[in-house]
């Protein structure tokens, strides 16, 4: 795991923190997983009670934490969001959707039909944005702000992807009867919602969209300028 501590209590903020890579299973560490309602356990409570860890485990300076946790969460961002939900349909293929649509019987439904438009659209949008940003750092740039925006995509995606196979299967999504295609989307419905806090919540990343890439006015008695001075502008 990955820690930033507050290791010189004399500076202000951020300035006083180092970053440090945790063995989870040494002596003190305790996971207990957060249940969640698809059944599984992606998200935990992380207790550490006289964990002791070797100034090896250090990563970068000392009290240069903030850059370690920064530079962490923007390729992190760049990981999901340049996946399968932010930049291509994965799950959610045209070809899967429309195929869910004729097997219910559902294909000329022209509500239905605009909005599986829409998902496709979506996708397609988030794959164009994620080249962009994938090219810079092929290029030898490093991941910036702009990459919150791939994130914010996934999350939009998937939660339309749901809503979309919510409103075609109708009651059948909720209920286990072995008819394809119906219960099996229960999960993904389920699991969506844990993806908008995953990163980096939906509120945080809008912020460093609006700040950092619009170059938005801060929010109003939150001072984000020195916070930030060392990331890249779009």
């Amino acid at each position: 795991g990955e820690v930033i501590c507050r290791t010189d209590p004399d500076l202000p903020k951020h300035r006083g923190l180092t970053g440090f890579v945790v063995d989870m299973h040494a002596p003190g560490v305790e996971v207990r997983p957060l249940r969640q309602m698809t059944g599984g356990t992606a998200f935990n409570e992380v207790f550490f009670e006289d964990v002791r860890v070797p100034d090896d485990h250090r990563l970068g300076d000392v009290n240069q934490g903030w850059t370690v946790a920064l530079t962490t969460l923007m390729n992190e961002r760049a990981s999901i969001g340049g996946g399968g939900g932010g930049g291509g349909m994965g799950m959610a293929s045209a070809t899967r959707m429309i195929e869910m649509m004729r097997h219910f019987g559902v294909e000329d439904d022209p509500v239905l039909r605009n909005e599986l438009a829409r998902l496709y659209t979506g996708f397609q949008v988030a794959k164009m944005t994620s080249q962009r940003a994938l090219a810079k750092l092929r290029a030898g740039g490093l991941p910036g702000p702009e990459m919150s925006i791939g994130k914010l995509a996934l999350t939009a995606n998937l939660t339309a992807t749901a809503e979309f196979a919510a409103s075609v299967l109708g009651p059948r999504l909720i209920a286990d009867t072995g008819e394809w295609g119906t219960y099996a989307w229960s999960k993904f419905v389920a699991g969506t919602p844990g993806m908008r806090i995953a990163g980096g919540s939906d509120e945080t990343l809008r912020n460093i969209v609006a700040e950092r890439v619009l170059g938005l006015p801060k929010e109003p008695g939150i001072d984000t300028t020195s916070a930030f001075r060392d990331l890249p502008r779009n």
